[in-house]
Formats: structure tokens, C-alpha cells, sequence
């Protein structure tokens, strides 16, 4: 379990930690002590945005957390494979790997540290935001309230319309839907029942309904107790997540299923491992 990375329930937490506390605050200025992360930060132009600015809002898409100032600009923050956003006192010594520190008016400091360097830092126009190159190819958001409050069966049966693939392939593929990475796929599949090889054109309305109710209820437990804290993953404020302790498929190879005591087995798809049980996931 050591290679899970954030996804959308941990990018959640951590955009209203932020949202708490970031929105009204303002930025003084912006320190890049290493710009070459998995697109090279545009220093300049980060720093033009951001002295001396505002913050209005805090929003995410899919895994990017948006950071709205005034002047019509947004930063743009994805944690990749091992980023984290968390406040720190200008006295608290710089840790390794701390690529971006912005000081802010209340006297703190937000510092954006990625060992891996997979993370992405850049600053766009607020407006038309969603005609960038990296949101304009993005699926539905899963929790979305433009979907009538929330992703259901008819949302993913439209989706899987004329595809042939297998339906944990199907939830991952963030040109369809975003935020649905390793962890809450097989959860989700698990709690439905449906085997993660089942190809979306053998799935029924009645089954994706409960696929749909899955998907929703595993992103919103997370989310309502943290998010899933497998490596290091914390909060803006530095907390961790709790909902790895109610994961019923996800790293549980070779131990008895919560609900019929198969065995769980783990099998890989697309390079990833997936976690399911054998006898009541079909």
C-alpha cells in the first residue's frame, strides 16, 4: 500500500482546510526554490499573481486544488504521487523537498513539498479556466451538485454507452469520471458486488445504480473522516485520515471478506492491483 497516492476524497480534505483558513487571508509574496516539477513552474508569472493578493476562494477539479485571487487569477496545485499543502510558522525550519512557499498576511507560511516531483504548481485566468488543456478533457465530478446532487446509475450508464472494457478500467478513466483512483474503485465495486473485470456493456440499470450509490458513499466517507492516510497524507493543518481502518477490498489480499469470509484476492489491471472478492463480487 505504500505507492497509494491522493485522490479526490484526500485533495478534498485538504481544499477545505485550506477553505477555512486560506479565503480571506493574502498573499505577500511567493518563494520557488525549485521550479522543475512535473511542468516547470512559471516563476515570473506565479509570483505577478500572487504578491500581495487576496484570496477569494478555494475550489478543486477533479484532483487540482484552485486558489482564486483577486486580479482575476487562480493558482493551480495537484499533489501528485506525493505533495502536500500544509501551513507552517516562518520559524519552523524548511523541511526537504519544500519547492514553494508562500508567506501570507496572518504570518504564516503555506509550503508546497513534493519528494517525487510529480506535483503541479501553475497560475492561470479565473475566467475560462475550464478551457485549459489540463481541465478541458475532464470527466463529471462524482459529487457534483450539477448532477441533480450527486453522480447515479443513469450518469454511468450513459457513459458506458457503446465501451466494452472492464468496469473498474471504466470508474478510473478520468476523461469519464474524475477523482475515482485505486483505492475507491475497488472499494466502491466491492460494496456494489460487481467483479472488477465485468465488462460495462454486462451491467444492468438496477446494478449501476448501486454502483453509482457506492461510488458516492465511499468518496463521501472518506472525505468525512479525512481521507485514506497510507503514506503521509495530511490535512493543510497537519492531520491525518482515518478511513484506511474501514477498507474492505483495498490491501486486504489473503484475508477473509466483511461479508461472505471468501478470501480476498488481488489481481492487476492496467498495471495497478485491484482487490476484490471472488464469491460475492460478480
Amino acid at each position: 500500500m505504500a505507492g497509494a497516492v491522493p485522490e479526490l476524497p484526500e485533495v478534498e480534505v485538504v481544499r477545505r482546510s485550506l477553505e477555512r483558513t486560506l479565503v480571506g487571508d493574502r498573499f505577500l509574496d511567493v518563494e520557488v526554490r525549485f521550479a522543475m516539477l512535473r511542468e516547470e513552474i512559471p516563476v515570473a508569472r506565479l509570483r505577478r499573481a500572487c504578491r500581495n493578493r487576496r484570496v477569494h476562494a478555494v475550489r478543486r477539479r477533479s484532483k487540482y486544488l484552485l486558489i482564486d485571487l483577486e486580479g482575476d487569477s487562480t493558482v493551480v496545485v495537484h499533489l501528485g504521487m506525493s505533495g502536500r499543502l500544509r501551513y507552517f510558522s516562518p520559524e519552523e525550519p524548511a523541511e526537504p523537498h519544500e519547492h514553494v512557499v508562500w508567506s501570507l498576511q496572518s504570518g504564516r507560511e503555506l509550503r508546497f513539498r513534493d519528494p517525487r516531483r510529480f506535483g503541479v504548481v501553475l497560475v492561470l485566468p479565473t475566467a475560462g479556466l475550464e478551457n485549459d488543456r489540463h481541465f478541458r478533457r475532464l470527466g463529471v465530478e462524482p459529487l457534483d451538485r450539477q448532477l441533480e446532487g450527486r453522480l447515479d446509475g443513469g450518469d454511468l450508464q450513459q457513459l458506458a454507452s457503446g465501451r466494452r472494457g472492464p468496469v473498474k478500467s471504466f470508474l478510473m478513466d478520468a476523461g469519464l469520471v474524475v477523482g475515482v483512483g485505486n483505492i475507491y474503485a475497488c472499494e466502491a465495486l466491492w460494496r456494489a458486488g460487481v467483479h472488477p473485470r465485468r465488462s460495462v456493456a454486462r451491467i444492468a440499470a438496477a446494478r449501476w445504480e448501486r454502483l453509482a450509490d457506492a461510488v458516492v458513499d465511499v468518496l463521501r466517507e472518506a472525505i468525512d473522516q479525512g481521507g485514506t492516510t497510507l503514506n503521509d497524507f495530511a490535512s493543510a493543518a497537519g492531520e491525518p485520515g482515518y478511513f484506511a481502518v474501514d477498507l474492505a477490498a483495498y490491501g486486504r489480499e489473503g484475508r477473509p471478506c466483511l461479508r461472505c469470509r471468501a478470501t480476498i484476492r488481488r489481481i492487476v489491471q492496467s498495471g495497478r492491483s485491484t482487490f476484490y472478492c471472488p464469491r460475492c463480487q460478480r
